[in-house]
């Protein structure tokens, strides 16, 4: 500790404008320290005299340097290490205003995670998603959605129609499994070029996004049953009446095994297992008539039951849909075989958590999930 009066009088006057004129109350504090130090106070005493830890004391009166009065202010007012360099975020800047199939990606859209990977690739400054967002706001930049809605096409009486009739259909499911079974089937294409509406625009600006990408799709049929949230997705090359025959087939055979393994006879199953309510939408190929002819003859236990039109909310399985494009949205893929193993992952190995009570705005409607 140094002995008293050791400061120079140049010194002193600096610390004492400090605590007059300082604009941080930390600093014209430790300044204090400094003077009450040089008047002989004890670093107990000047503990006591301020309301202050000993250790805070101690601390400041050694590093402290009254020749050097930045040596008095915390080093976090400087503000975090910035990992982001100038030319990190020139580059950021000039690839957010880039279509990423100039870079030679296939989605459609950048995403901050995006982003985070590409320039991590490039520059090898690894920052996430979230602190990529914060630079962004910062440059004045902001993630909007689009307007879009279905309600000027969708018919109220016929909805509601519907949905009295499901809610019932639900309800028998939930206490009576063994007796009916409702299950959710669609289609969807989950693309290398991933397109959705929202986008990094300067305020006051919205980009338009080309709605091409055939490029590196994957076509999914599936389904999702409702008392249980058991999934089964099968990959196709595309959609038409034979091949949804085929998928509706192997439900069918996938619900009969259950039956079997829980110890009946197969050829109980027609008329003792359960009525298979499958809701999907009204696609022209799974309305052919030949097909529903088929289908009634060879697989009598299942019911079609076609939604009102323009009305996907009422199809749980846009909650899984919705689930696994948000999933894959921030990643990279180099090819579709990447794209597809995930996808099996996800789908059908049971990969992806979804909350099912979560509300998703589908085109305007929030997905019905109870």
């Amino acid at each position: 500790m140094p002995a008293k009066g050791f400061l120079k009088g140049e010194q002193k006057e600096n610390l004492q404008k400090a605590i007059r004129e300082g604009e941080s109350a930390l600093v014209r504090e430790r300044a204090l320290m400094l003077l009450l130090m040089n008047d002989g106070k004890t670093y107990a005493e000047i503990s006591e005299f301020l309301g202050c830890g000993l250790r805070t004391v101690v601390y400041w009166c050694v590093h402290g340097d009254p020749d050097n009065l930045e040596s008095l202010k915390d080093k976090r007012e400087k503000g975090n290490h910035s990992k982001a360099t100038d030319e990190y975020i020139e580059l950021l800047m000039s690839t957010i205003e880039k279509v990423p199939s100039e870079l030679g990606y296939e989605f459609g859209r950048w995403t901050a995670a995006r982003l985070a990977t590409y320039l991590l690739e490039q520059t090898g400054i690894g920052l996430s998603g979230e602190q990529i967002r914060r630079i962004l706001l910062k440059k004045k930049y902001v993630y909007l959605w689009a307007k879009y809605s279905l309600e000027d096409k969708q018919d109220l009486s016929k909805r509601a129609a519907f949905k009295e009739k499901l809610v019932e259909y639900l309800e028998v499911s939930k206490i009576e499994p063994k007796k009916l079974q409702v299950w959710f089937w669609d289609e969807s294409g989950f693309s290398l070029r991933v397109i959705r509406r929202k986008n990094w625009s300067r305020k006051g600006q919205r980009k338009k996004v080309t709605g091409q990408r055939s490029s590196g799709k994957v076509n999914i049929m599936g389904a999702v049953r409702f008392h249980d949230r058991k999934r089964i997705c099968y990959f196709v090359e595309k959609g038409n009446s034979d091949i949804f025959y085929q998928q509706l087939q192997q439900l069918y055979e996938q619900v009969f095994q259950e039956w079997v393994d829980l110890g009946n006879k197969a050829e109980d199953f027609i008329d003792k297992g359960p009525n298979i309510l499958i809701v999907l939408d009204n696609a022209s190929y799974h309305k052919k008539k030949t097909m529903l002819v088929e289908v009634e003859q060879n697989m009598p236990n299942i019911q079609l039951h076609f939604l009102p039109p323009y009305s996907p909310d009422y199809n749980l399985i846009e909650l899984v849909w919705h689930s696994a494009k948000e999933y894959i949205a921030h990643r990279l893929f180099q090819s579709v075989e990447q794209l597809k193993n995930l996808l099996d992952r996800l789908l059908n190995q049971g990969e992806l958590i979804i909350k099912w009570t979560r509300r998703v705005k589908y085109k305007g409607n929030a997905v019905m999930a109870s």
